[in-house]
């Protein structure tokens, strides 16, 4: 019988892990698409500094040089 006992506690702590390694792995998954969905947002807000940069940069080159204005 104590074996059975045994055998018993075993099995529940195998199948506690198991709903924990399902947990861990929902978690995981969450993470990821988490992770994308920010690499995504970062990747825009990069190209949209860089327009904005190439803006500036063309507005600058428009301005008079105030050397030579002067």
């Amino acid at each position: 019988m104590a074996s059975t006992s045994q055998v018993d506690q075993i099995a529940e702590r195998v199948e506690r892990l198991l709903v924990r390694y399902e947990e861990l792995q929902r978690t995981n998954a969450l993470l990821v698409q988490q992770v994308e969905a920010l690499t995504q947002e970062r990747d825009s807000l990069r190209s949209r500094l860089s327009a904005a940069r190439s803006r500036v940069d063309a507005l600058l080159e428009r301005l008079p040089d105030i050397k030579s204005a002067a």
